[in-house]
């Protein structure tokens, strides 16, 4: 493998990316897609619907298991930040985490027989972290070397896009492909989502998407080890102390904490939404498996538009811009079949325009998410060099990390706000959708629409103190290559007058 000078990076001389491995890079998304809709949507609905165990004892095992994973999630990115390994930082945490991912997936939805609601509650809790903090590990890697394959204001946003595309894919082309395959209709389950069988194949086909593409993301992009950043070589070793300071001082940036902020409401929104949206699906609008499958795909249809329309926005608007324009629109039309059913204005379950319309609506609504979410995550990459010129220090790992923490935080966050609304409507398990009455869906609506846009608005509000524009971040970069190549002349100076080079 090629040495890096000091300070070498995604801008220092590296090779334009190739195709292979910008898609490489992107597949790597499908096994977070898988997880996170495995686990925001069915998981909670598989223990609380077809197990029978109390909403409130999943709920509050999930997110416990989001908090642990929350609180492993700096030290993981902190790790990968200072190891210097042959294969630089990020690629040994993103072959080490794949197979535990794969095994821990599956273990989650077998729990033992004969296990009370209290012991199933603790099944679901270990099992669930286990896989979330495998994950993470690949996950923070991943993320954080996308500052490291490129330093472009545009192509970050490009490649975050395509990222998000295979996400998306991951996320809901397994969900439609489940209920398509696994969740279909049969004489003792009309509801196909209902039969306990069914989660042995959902089960299996998702632990084997993420065992395959996390491999694909490590070895499509192990050729561009040599021109990713290294870590630094310390003069001294850093003690316990030193990593703690460093970690959290990297934290004080401004831009960063605009953008952790707007994440914890967006994060808790989506997992609240995540959480919720089988429930209406399934009981507000009656739909069947298959339908279920269809509607599904309204998301694919979103990030197919959303990943050319992100940059092109980025451009025109600015990130923050688009970030915070998108989110808001994006929330008031998904929002509004659920208004328009409570006040009795929107289509009856059965009405042939009722699939069609929740369909443009998902597709649209989630293309405008996306875009949002595109753009923030673009906004976090560039966050690395405006760090890096206050501190001296490019912590990709340690950001990324920290935002995996936060979305994890929020994401518990949408599942307790979930488990309590379904709480406060008095929301039975194991409910058939004949047995769910007009009080019960209302309290939801009730509860639910103006959770969802308080927190999406609040968030955008906050949003508004990043500070960074393009102008700002060429300006990073020139003092950062500057700074760079009087580095490189000091060393040249010293191995001329006899000081060997390290």
């Amino acid at each position: 493998m090629p040495r890096l000078a000091p300070g070498a990076g995604a801008g220092a001389g590296a090779p334009p990316l190739t195709c292979t491995i910008r898609l490489s890079y992107g597949a790597g998304a499908i096994a977070n897609g898988v997880k996170n809709v495995s686990f925001s949507a069915y998981l909670m609905f598989f223990y609380n619907q077809v197990v029978g165990v109390p909403a409130a004892i999943v709920s509050a095992a999930l997110a416990l298991t989001l908090l642990i994973d929350a609180l492993a999630d700096p030290f993981l990115g902190r790790w990968s930040d200072v190891i210097r390994t042959r294969w630089g930082r990020r690629h040994p945490f993103i072959y080490a985490s794949a197979i535990p991912t794969a095994i821990f997936f599956v273990l989650v939805w077998f729990p033992p027989a004969g296990l009370s609601n209290a012991q199933i509650g603790m099944w679901v809790f270990v099992t669930a972290m286990l896989t979330r903090v495998s994950i993470s590990a690949f996950e923070i890697n991943s993320q954080a070397m996308t500052a490291e394959l490129s330093d472009d204001y545009a192509e970050r946003t490009r490649l975050f896009s395509l990222r998000y595309w295979f996400l998306y894919i991951g996320q809901y082309g397994f969900s439609a492909a489940a209920l398509m395959v696994f969740f279909v209709a049969t004489p003792e389950f009309p509801r196909g989502q209902l039969n306990p069988d069914s989660y042995i194949g959902f089960a299996l086909l998702g632990s084997a998407m993420i065992l395959v593409s996390m491999f694909v993301c490590g070895l499509g992009t192990h050729a561009r080890i040599p021109y990713l950043r290294q870590a630094e070589t310390r003069a001294t070793r850093a003690t316990v102390g030193t990593h703690f300071r460093e970690m959290f001082g990297a934290f004080r940036n401004r831009a960063f904490l605009a953008i952790f902020g707007f994440g914890v409401f967006k994060f808790t929104a989506i997992g609240l939404y995540a959480a919720t949206a089988l429930y209406f699906n399934t009981y507000l609008f009656g739909l069947s498996a298959s339908q279920l499958a269809i509607l599904t795909l309204d998301s694919v249809v979103a990030a197919t538009i959303a990943a050319p329309l992100a940059p092109f926005m980025s451009r025109r608007l600015g990130k923050r811009a688009s970030s915070m324009l998108f989110a808001v629109l994006g929330v008031i039309l998904s929002l509004s079949p659920l208004i328009l059913t409570y006040l009795d204005l929107f289509f009856q379950p059965g009405d042939p325009r009722l699939m069609i319309t929740l369909f443009l609506i998902g597709a649209v609504y989630g293309a405008m998410i996306a875009i949002s979410l595109i753009n923030t995550s673009s906004m976090l990459a560039d966050v690395v060099e405006d760090s890096a010129v206050k501190t001296g220090r490019h912590e990709a790992g340690t950001f990324f990390a920290a935002s995996s923490f936060m979305q994890q935080c929020s994401t518990a966050l949408g599942l307790v706000v979930n488990g309590l609304i379904l709480t406060w409507a008095a929301f039975p398990q194991k409910v058939k959708p004949g047995e769910v009455t007009e009080a019960m869906l209302d309290s939801l609506l009730i509860h639910y629409i103006p959770a969802s846009l308080t927190l999406w608005v609040f968030g955008c509000a906050i949003l508004l103190l990043y500070p960074i524009t393009r102008e700002r971040h060429q300006r990073n970069l020139a003092i950062l290559e500057a700074r760079r190549a009087e580095a490189m002349a000091r060393m040249m100076s010293d191995s001329a007058l006899g000081t060997p080079l390290t």
